[in-house]
């Protein structure tokens, strides 16, 4: 699946790169003339051998921050890195750079894994990643104690906290690197934390004294839109036909059945789509993950074992058709969208059913008391998200301990600000309802009593005689639903915690029913088709969107696909989209030229720059 790893030959490509300052291997190696916010803080602190906790944005450039300091000091720099995928992706990435990488893992055999051994021991490598798992056996220690290590960088360290929504039991024994190496530098690093997510991974990690770096949270090139789920496959289809035909993106779903059935019914309309979850053969889950990688135009269905550290730039929306359990999984799960800053979309749906099931999950799970008054306000949170009135990024934005001053204008609540209305009698006559056919009832049972059904399953149940039968012919089904939707996610309805989906009453409603509270609703908003494209980013629009040269952007994105086929590689660890539009910008007829396009590194310039100014100086001879 990825080109051997050749150490000889990277060797003799490259000579050690200890001695050259962080700005100089940003330069020569990546290709980029400065460094984003906070980056040249964090880089400039470990180099100098400080440890660090880095909170940044998926799409902010977090491994940057280990990968510089990793190719300025002396010895190999050891990554923790939880997904095989995810380090094979980025171990291909940096051998086109010319970085001495490699990586340890449970896919490869006995040979392999002695060469790269060997490797580390010689001072071959700059980097190597390798699994919590494998790192804290003692053989791979023993081997760490006989190399010379520049710095340990553990990645996705939300992944050590029993809140985060990602926990690996094998992170916790990560301690173990502060009292095995306590001279060498670590940094951890992740995209999302709450403050107290944030506590616990510096305490278990023994990382209380470092430096703790916190980016901002937003990505201004994504746009927030949650809507009222009323028909998911067919709200699906009407926002990637409208907005997104041609793109590759990410739909996440609760169930792997859900997956597999999304999947299908997005093939059969005509779209790649290629399911991902736990259930799959291996095999499966690899090859569809390889062609969601280098194919364009690719939509992968997956449930949420689909996603970590999934390095893809151009994933232009992620699309949930089931409620997250968490801000944290959604902003994680939303971030894969953009990474090249691009406009991107979050797109959801969610309904009552949505919150009940998420609701009993937890009320069943086997966790003890205090585990579950902090996943409940976890979903609390969440369902303040999908409720709220007010600009979306800043509500999730506030959870993260992060600030935006004004509204953002490019989430649906900005851009169709959602009306309000005086719900307090509405609300008074679903309660009295519930309790008047004894909290026993699901809520499409409790709109017929409401609006007077003369279905039999009501008439046998002597509830065409309850004072609240026919009261409330006033609202349609779909208004009544959003009714028990709010009160269920603001707590004042719960969900039986047997199982049987009837809503009950909470003692939190006891002033509604009483009235002495006024209670304003949320008026879901008239289905529209779209709401228009993303917008915000630093370009406006997404990269082909922009070209021009239509014929010149297809030359050079043909002239990648074959490198990249060539190579093994997915086309954009040869070079992104914003480095091939750069190329057809500036027309560049020298190598000189060529080295002053954005992303364009001295290995890249010597291994590609020939072959992309012979394709740039045909398209001016056609």
């Amino acid at each position: 699946m990825y080109p051997d790893q050749d150490f000889e030959q990277l060797s003799a490509e490259r000579p050690t790169t200890s001695g050259r300052s962080p700005e100089q291997v940003l330069h020569e190696v990546f290709g980029y003339e400065s460094f984003r916010p906070l980056q040249g803080e964090i880089i400039h602190e470990v180099a100098s051998g400080g440890d660090a906790l880095v909170l940044m944005p998926t799409g902010g450039g977090k491994s940057l921050c280990y990968q510089v300091p990793a190719l300025v000091r002396s010895g190999t720099a050891i990554v923790i890195s939880p997904l095989i995928a995810l380090m094979q992706d980025q171990v291909a990435a940096l051998r086109e750079l010319g970085v001495r990488a490699a990586f340890l893992n449970s896919t490869m055999d006995f040979e392999q894994a002695r060469a790269t051994e060997y490797a580390l021991s010689t001072g071959e490598l700059d980097l190597l990643y390798c699994a919590p798992e494998r790192l804290i056996q003692p053989r791979t220690l023993e081997l760490l104690h006989d190399a010379s290590i520049s710095l340990f960088a553990i990645d996705e360290a939300h992944c050590v906290s029993q809140w985060g929504h990602d926990f690996r039991s094998d992170y916790l024994q990560l301690a173990v690197l502060a009292n095995e190496f306590p001279s060498i530098p670590r940094v951890a690093l992740t995209a999302t934390a709450d403050e107290r997510t944030r506590k616990e991974i510096a305490e278990r990690l023994s990382l209380t004294e470092a430096r703790h770096f916190i980016s901002g949270f937003d990505r201004p090139n994504i746009q927030y839109r949650i809507a009222p789920k009323t028909n998911a496959n067919k709200q699906l289809l009407e926002f990637i036909k409208a907005e997104h035909e041609e793109h590759c993106g990410i739909v996440y779903c609760l169930s792997r059945n859900k997956v597999d059935a999304t999947a299908k019914m997005l093939a059969q309309k005509g779209y790649t789509a290629l399911p991902y979850h736990a259930g799959l053969p291996a095999n499966d889950r690899a090859h569809h993950q390889e062609r969601f990688l280098r194919e364009d135009g690719v939509i992968i269905v997956a449930t949420i074992a689909f996603g970590m550290g999934i390095d893809k730039p151009d994933v232009r929306f992620v699309a949930h058709l089931d409620l997250p359990k968490s801000l944290e999984a959604y902003y994680q799960e939303t971030g894969r969208a953009g990474r090249d800053g691009n406009p991107s979309t979050a797109w959801m749906v969610y309904g009552l059913q949505d919150v009940i099931k998420l609701r009993q999950m937890l009320e069943a799970s086997q966790g003890n008391d205090h585990f579950k008054r902090i996943e409940r306000q976890k979903l609390d949170a969440m369902l303040g998200l999908c409720e709220v009135t007010k600009c979306r990024r800043q509500v999730l934005l506030n959870y993260f301990g992060d600030e935006l001053e004004t509204p953002c204008g490019n989430c649906d609540t900005c851009l169709n600000p959602p009306e309000t209305w005086d719900g307090t009698v509405a609300v008074q006559k679903a309660l009295s309802c519930v309790f008047r056919t004894g909290q026993r009832f699901g809520v499409t049972y409790l709109i017929d009593v409401l609006r007077g059904s003369e279905n039999e399953r009501v008439k046998q149940s002597g509830h065409h005689q309850v004072s609240t039968y026919g009261i409330g012919t006033e609202l349609s089904v779909n208004e009544w639903k959003s009714v028990f939707r709010q009160l269920v996610a603001n707590g004042y309805l719960r969900a039986d915690p047997e199982g049987y989906g009837a809503l009950q009453l909470t003692e939190q409603c006891r002033p509604l029913l009483k009235g002495e509270h006024k209670v304003e609703l949320r008026k879901d908003p008239e289905v529209k088709k779209s709401v228009g494209r993303a917008s915000g980013g630093r370009t406006g629009s997404a990269v082909k969107d922009q070209v021009t040269d239509h014929v010149g952007w297809e030359a050079l994105r043909a002239c990648r696909k074959e490198l990249a086929d060539k190579q093994g590689v997915p086309p954009y660890v040869i070079f992104h989209d914003t480095t091939l539009f750069d190329m057809l910008e500036r027309k560049p007829q020298t190598l000189d030229d060529l080295a002053g396009v954005s992303g364009v590194g001295a290995a890249k310039l010597e291994k590609y720059g020939e072959i992309f100014l012979a394709a740039i100086a045909q398209l001016d001879q056609a």
